[in-house]
């Protein structure tokens, strides 16, 4: 186990070898990861393990995505994409072009979730999915948009529990263990690294989603990424964030309005 002192040192290190800032993310859930890593690769110097960081890139990497890799599902909280599909696809129908923006998309099985629902509104055809991750791995999984065909009978629940009529076993393809959903879906996403720490806006949004990223951070952080979806989203546009996350303490509150109890919100101005 690394110790707190050990930790800091790892942070001002990657800084100052390769840029890439950790000083901002929570330090319980970074310790954590960064432990997960130590035990995992087999050390047993924390020296060894920041020498291995600081001279060897690819090592760096790995451990990078092992840091950043987030757990993900398909229509995960089922009622949130229920007020998706209900409340906000409906508002955002008249619009000629829709763009909307995943920011920390991970592996990818939310953003394949929202092209379903726009499918399903008929509005896919005019959509713009953008999907973003720090974690280069994660967004080439996402990608392929293949997930273990294990998964699809509760992905299948959370697709009905949402609201969805359809056979959700037509949006794919089985094959050898895996579950390959169509390539319409994928037509409609653009995937690229981003970075929420370091990185600016690069569009203008209808919606943004980023749930259960931001748990992550500490509150100046926090405050830094939902000023930038502030920048980033049109005047009447929706933002999403997880169940446990909020834009409370972050931005003045009487530019948005909140959605019925879910975690999403309206610019209003």
């Amino acid at each position: 186990m690394i110790e707190d002192i050990e930790l800091e040192t790892l942070i001002n290190d990657v800084y100052e070898y390769y840029g890439f800032d950790f000083g901002s993310y929570s330090r319980a859930s970074l310790k954590r990861r960064v432990n997960r890593v130590y035990q995992l690769d087999g050390f047993n110097h924390f020296h060894e393990f920041l020498s291995k960081v600081r001279y060897d890139p690819e090592y760096y990497r790995h451990m990078v995505d092992e840091i950043t890799v987030n757990v993900t599902e398909m229509f995960r909280d089922p009622a949130v994409y229920a007020v998706i599909r209900n409340q906000i696809l409906p508002q955002l129908a008249p619009k000629p072009f829709i763009r909307l923006w995943h920011a920390g998309c991970s592996t990818g099985e939310e953003v394949y979730s929202m092209a379903i629902l726009l499918k399903e509104a008929g509005l896919l055809h005019k959509s713009l999915i953008y999907a973003t991750d720090i974690n280069e791995k994660v967004l080439e999984t996402a990608k392929k948009g293949i997930f273990p065909l294990r998964m699809m009978k509760e992905y299948s629940e959370n697709y009905r529990d949402s609201g969805g009529k359809e056979d959700f076993s037509s949006y794919y393809t089985a094959n050898y263990g895996s579950a390959k959903f169509d390539a319409e879906l994928g037509q409609k996403m653009v995937f690229s690294q981003h970075n929420l720490v370091s990185d600016t806006s690069f569009n203008e949004f209808d919606f943004i989603l980023c749930r259960n990223v931001l748990i992550y951070f500490d509150n100046d952080l926090q405050k830094r990424a939902i000023n930038l979806f502030d920048e980033s989203l049109s005047v009447l546009g929706f933002l999403a964030l997880g169940t446990k996350e909020t834009i409370k303490y972050s931005i003045s509150l009487n530019k948005y309005k909140q959605l019925d109890r879910e975690k999403i919100w309206r610019k209003v101005k």
